[in-house]
């Protein structure tokens, strides 16, 4: 009867087990089929987990200290195929592209994966009530390879080698006609590196942090020019809303020529919208 009650307790704590075994939060690794998800405890304990200080934090904008993992370790042994990009998506929304050779450590710029240690949490982000963990994909001697703090993704829920954008979504290139140093095909690449983590153009895209750049109009049609560059610029000095997300473009991340390139590769999208 002893044995039977006993039998009866545990099966009754067996639901909270199974709950508290997935509370944890995982990180998932993608390469076509092959998807791998890794548990933060699992993380927070890898052979080449390191504590590191990164001295201008992108999304903290202070000096911080983690414990991470390089992400090059995270994805050795996987099959990486030729062309291909890094896609980090968060769970508020933002995608963000990632050149994937530096990021797996093909030059002096290294990505590490930080990892939020449940009992120690980090700060709240500037202006936010939440933290940039549980993950969040940090970099060391960025500025070497330009990488601007789009390709420092928080709340990271996945990371997946893919390929391009403009291989995905044919319907954000500009024309084939143009020549290799046209403005607006210089501008793709500076909205795919800058714009893309947060717009879609023309339903292209996964993000969903800010509408779509063309549908259904195109900023260069409501905006005046001198409007748009200090919109660009400044969002806060042109209106103001409530959950005002867009972040300013400063010169040191995007010079005045390439912002122009930005606003040509606008334009020329004005003409190309998709058909709904």
């Amino acid at each position: 009867m002893k044995f039977a009650v006993l039998i009866a307790a545990l099966l009754a704590l067996l639901p909270g087990l199974a709950q508290a075994q997935t509370t944890e939060p995982t990180l998932i690794l993608q390469i076509g089929e092959r998807r791998v998800s890794i548990a933060r405890p699992a993380l927070l304990g890898h052979p080449a987990a390191r504590e590191i200080e990164i001295a201008a934090d992108a999304a903290y904008r202070r000096p911080m200290r983690y414990r991470a993992v390089p992400l090059a370790v995270l994805f050795a042994g996987f099959a990486i195929p030729a062309g291909a990009t890094l896609e980090g998506k968060a769970t508020d929304g933002f995608v963000a592209q990632i050149p994937l050779k530096p990021a797996l450590g093909q030059g002096s710029a290294q990505a590490l994966v930080a990892i939020e240690p449940a009992d120690a949490p980090w700060p709240a982000l500037p202006g936010k009530n939440v933290s940039a963990g549980p993950f969040y994909l940090v970099w060391l001697n960025e500025n070497s390879q330009g990488i601007g703090p789009e390709q420092w993704p928080y709340m990271l829920a996945s990371l997946s080698v893919v390929q391009p954008p403009a291989a995905r979504w044919p319907q954000i290139a500009v024309a084939a006609t143009l020549p290799p140093a046209a403005p607006a095909r210089l501008g793709q690449e500076l909205f795919v590196q800058h714009c893309f983590a947060c717009h879609r153009m023309n339903g292209g895209g996964e993000a969903s942090v800010g509408p779509d750049l063309n549908l259904p109009m195109n900023p260069t049609e409501y905006f005046q020019p001198q409007a748009l560059r200090r919109y660009l610029r400044d969002p806060a000095a042109v209106r103001s809303w409530p959950e005002q997300k867009m972040p300013p473009i400063p010169r040191e991340q995007v010079s005045d020529a390439e912002l122009g390139h930005l606003i040509a590769y606008l334009q020329h999208m004005a003409g190309r919208r998709a058909k709904n």
